[in-house]
């Protein structure tokens, strides 16, 4: 499963609530972005540092995914972002992140049963960058939830969690549709941080 939208969408905030609610048949990655950016990788403007860029946070994206694959301990993998939205952030033509990557997009599609694409919030509904490796305006922000919805396009089982003045109320309906394809003993836990939000 993978949850995707653009930045200070709340995706990191439902995956930490995932993590400290459900059980170990549930798996949840870490955004391979911030692994490579919190990790010292130079972030720069230039159309080389952006390309080399996403091609480390696709091969780190890849690498969690075959960890987990070949532990084989988890029932499902819930990713935050997936292969796919490096086409969003790429600096060039899609044709040239395919041949730079050996990317195939309706491979990539396939590797992911489930998207769930939380709506970046405007700056009225509370978009904010307090995060260290969020660099992006609301605006860019707005611009590059645009991009990720038009790279998933055509996943067949993909669904919208709109903003809400509330981000409990978000971070509930995105929970509720993970629930459904959990393991019996994982989706009957009780959400401490929204029974007591």
């Amino acid at each position: 499963m993978v949850l995707t939208g653009g930045p200070g969408a709340g995706k990191t905030a439902v995956l930490e609530i995932v993590k400290r609610n459900f059980c170990r048949h549930v798996a949840v990655l870490p955004e391979a972005a911030s692994i490579v950016f919190g990790g010292g990788f130079w972030r720069r403007d230039t159309v080389a540092a952006r390309k080399a860029a996403q091609r480390a946070i696709f091969h780190v994206q890849r690498e969690l995914e075959r960890m987990v694959e070949e532990e084989k301990e988890a029932a499902v993998t819930l990713c935050d972002r997936g292969t796919v939205d490096g086409l969003a952030y790429w600096p060039g033509s899609q044709r040239s992140f395919q041949e730079d990557l050996d990317f195939r997009r309706e491979r990539e599609l396939a590797r992911y049963y489930m998207v769930i694409h939380l709506r970046t919030p405007s700056l009225e509904q509370g978009y904010n960058n307090d995060n260290p490796v969020r660099i992006e305006s609301a605006d860019q922000a707005a611009e590059i939830d645009a991009r990720i919805d038009h790279v998933w396009k055509g996943h067949p089982n993909r669904f919208f969690i709109e903003s809400e003045q509330n981000f409990l109320e978000k971070a509930r309906n995105a929970i509720e549709l993970i629930r459904q394809d959990l393991p019996a003993c994982c989706g009957i836990h009780p959400i401490q941080e929204l029974v007591h939000g």
